[in-house]
């Protein structure tokens, strides 16, 4: 997580609780001079339109006020979805067993991109199982990570 999206989240995470919903991640996209701040919100029995509408709104006063974020941008508030991103090491850990479609930071093994299932995770390792072979990555060099979907 770059120290950004870090700030970012302790600003955003107390009025997201306090909307009695869980700050799943943030996402902080830069493109030139605009940027777009895509916030995902859950809780247990699941995200409304309306649960979405309310967390925009006291984010957006919240922004406002803090005023975060140099220059335009667009606040986007939303579901995990079912091919939800994982942020932290802990949603790795919930997720033991799925499969994941992951890209690193930096080339590990030649690579950047991997598809696997999540083995395990042990403190900040995520160990990926692919086939015959099993991989330890750091979750810091983790840049993006969405569960496969599969019917």
């Amino acid at each position: 997580m770059s120290k950004s999206t870090a700030l970012l989240t302790e600003l955003i995470e107390p009025t997201i609780g306090g909307l009695g919903l869980q700050l799943w991640g943030v996402e902080h996209v830069t493109q030139g001079r605009y940027s777009l701040l895509r916030i995902y919100i859950e809780r247990e029995d699941g995200i409304t339109i309306e649960d979405c509408e309310a967390a925009s709104r006291q984010l957006s006063a919240l922004l406002d006020v803090e005023d975060p974020i140099a220059g335009e941008y667009t606040l986007e508030v939303s579901s995990p979805g079912i091919d939800r991103p994982l942020f932290t090491a802990q949603q790795f850990a919930m997720y033991t067993g799925t499969e994941v479609r992951l890209r690193t930071r930096v080339a590990v093994a030649n690579r950047r991109k991997f598809n696997g299932r999540i083995a395990s995770v042990r403190d900040n390792t995520i160990v990926l199982e692919m086939g015959d072979e099993q991989l330890e990555l750091q979750h810091d060099n983790i840049e993006k990570a969405n569960i496969v979907y599969r019917e």
